[in-house]
């Protein structure tokens, strides 16, 4: 059983409290955890840009992986949105269950 953290930056609490619900609510991930404000720095076309972003991390089985990494796509409003995916090598057996039982389609 193969599960993921899915890392994704947001414009603002509202952008991902929006993808989380509805990932959720889709069995698209178990659970989404939103750590509120951030300071981003990163290279745009061209240029270095600062921004306030909210940073969100998902729960999800592998199965459910890239059908999740399409909807946050669709969700979000960023042309390009950060999202990347980090394998769970090993944690709470009873933990990664729940993970695979509640993203089931």
């Amino acid at each position: 059983m193969e599960t993921y953290f899915v890392y994704v930056t947001a414009k603002d609490t509202e952008e991902a409290k929006r993808i989380a619900k509805a990932v959720v609510e889709e069995r698209l991930a178990a659970c989404a955890n939103v750590f509120g404000a951030i300071e981003s720095v990163y290279r745009w076309k061209g240029k270095v840009c600062e921004d306030d972003e909210v940073a969100l991390v998902l729960k999800t089985s592998n199965e459910r992986k890239a059908e999740l990494i399409d909807r946050i796509k669709q969700l979000h409003s960023y042309d390009t949105p950060c999202i990347a995916c980090l394998p769970m090598v090993d944690g709470n057996p009873d933990f990664l269950k729940w993970i695979a039982s509640e993203t089931q389609g």
